[in-house]
């Protein structure tokens, strides 16, 4: 792809491919290490999930400040090298199997990781060009496949062979191999600090809560951006149901004897369809235009999701989680491509900042709302039905508002480019 032609993206992928790697294989096989030695404890595994979520609720109003404010380089590259030395303290804490000093180690590096994506992003939207949003988040996008198909038999390969000190390392020596890229990366200052030089001294409370309100308002007076945004917190709420309901569905209605077995596949076949919907999505995109994208992607989802409901054989029910997955891909890209092209790169990080505690927040609501009233007040088949009037009511309100905020944005850059040409 000539994407790749861009040495800066060309490295700044390589390094995030890499990190994720090890941090999938790192996170499963810890899951894995878990589950193995503490059979009889299985919310260790829950505590272990908390403390990659829960300190996105304490961070989340400083990522994207600091992300605008400071070297958008050095901070992708120092939250490496933390993690990296956080990832040795991990491996001697399980050596010793000191399990509260490994699960405080967790939360710190999820902590730190907070700060990486927002940064990271904000650097890839001064690295492209404009036309090149989309390809590269439809490589994300097929990246994410990749992960959903093999990252559960990834970390189960490394533990299998490398035990959990092994995997452990696998992790640490990832995050060296980004920082380490990253920093070899020649990234023009006006896109490692858009907003100019800032310094430690100048950043208090009272700073940091104005830049967010800042933040707040850019996405609030921006009609387009805040409409898109509105949908990311349904989203959220839908991700919620989808993390449980593939085990829900195969041990309480399609296979409830080999349900462990099963719930593996929805993964894998909802990352192949990832990977095809990734490789048409840009053609997709270019044919139909973004929001026309969403829009039905969104729509059809409601559908599938009333379907998913429905279904009684559990490889009928794989075949349209497959479907699901091809047309999941082109929205994603056609939204994370969007927004690089209308967020203006001096609140990137802001904007990337908000959007991660919203979807978090609806998340853990949908989540907390199931682990209540499922199964003593719904069926399965009533969380797909929900999902999928969500999906639908997301779909038709977007039908209502993109296409008109799309094009009055259109008209707007024109009238400014005119203004500056003359």
């Amino acid at each position: 792809m000539d994407i790749f032609k861009n040495r800066l993206f060309t490295k700044l992928f390589l390094a995030t491919f890499g990190s994720q790697m090890g941090s999938t294989i790192g996170n499963m096989a810890f899951a894995f290490y878990l589950l193995d030695h503490f059979s009889k404890k299985p919310y260790y595994a829950t505590i272990a999930e908390l403390m990659y979520s829960f300190p996105t609720l304490l961070v989340f109003y400083l990522v994207g400040v600091l992300a605008d404010r400071f070297d958008r380089k050095k901070i992708a590259v120092n939250s490496d090298w933390i993690r990296a030395v956080l990832t040795a303290c991990l491996f001697i804490a399980i050596s010793f199997h000191g399990l509260f000093s490994v699960f405080l180690i967790l939360f710190a590096r999820s902590a730190v990781s907070k700060f990486f994506a927002p940064a990271e992003m904000s650097i890839l939207q001064g690295v492209l060009d404009k036309d090149q949003y989309m390809k590269a988040s439809g490589l994300n996008q097929a990246v994410m496949g990749l992960f959903m198909l093999f990252g559960v038999g990834l970390g189960a390969i490394s533990y299998h062979y490398l035990g959990i000190t092994g995997s452990v390392v696998i992790d640490g020596v990832s995050f060296i191999f980004s920082a380490i890229l990253i920093r070899s990366c020649q990234i023009p200052q006006e896109v490692r600090t858009p907003n100019g030089r800032t310094r430690m001294k100048e950043i208090n409370f009272r700073n940091v809560l104005s830049d967010f309100k800042d933040g707040f308002k850019y996405i609030f007076h921006f009609k387009l951006l805040k409409s898109i945004i509105y949908g990311f917190l349904v989203f959220g709420l839908i991700n919620g149901g989808f993390a449980v309901m593939p085990i829900f569905t195969m041990k309480y209605k399609l296979a409830p004897s080999n349900y462990e077995e099963y719930a593996s596949f929805f993964s894998i076949f909802l990352g192949i369809g990832y990977i095809i919907g990734s490789s048409i999505g840009n053609k997709l995109i270019q044919q139909f235009k973004a929001y026309r994208v969403i829009i039905g992607g969104v729509l059809l989802s409601g559908i599938l999701s009333f379907v998913l409901g429905t279904l009684l054989n559990v490889w009928i029910y794989f075949g349209f989680v497959f479907l699901m997955g091809i047309i999941l891909a082109p929205v994603n890209i056609a939204i994370s491509g969007w927004m690089n092209e209308l967020v203006n790169p001096k609140f990137m990080g802001r904007v990337s900042g908000w959007i991660d505690p919203l979807m978090m927040a609806a998340h853990s609501f949908s989540l907390g709302v199931i682990a209540i009233i499922f199964p003593a007040f719904v069926s399965v088949e009533s969380i797909y039905y929900v999902i999928g009037i969500l999906l639908i009511g997301v779909g038709l309100y977007y039908f209502m508002i993109l296409p008109k905020l799309a094009h009055e944005n259109i008209q707007i850059n024109i009238e400014k480019e005119t203004t500056l040409s003359e």
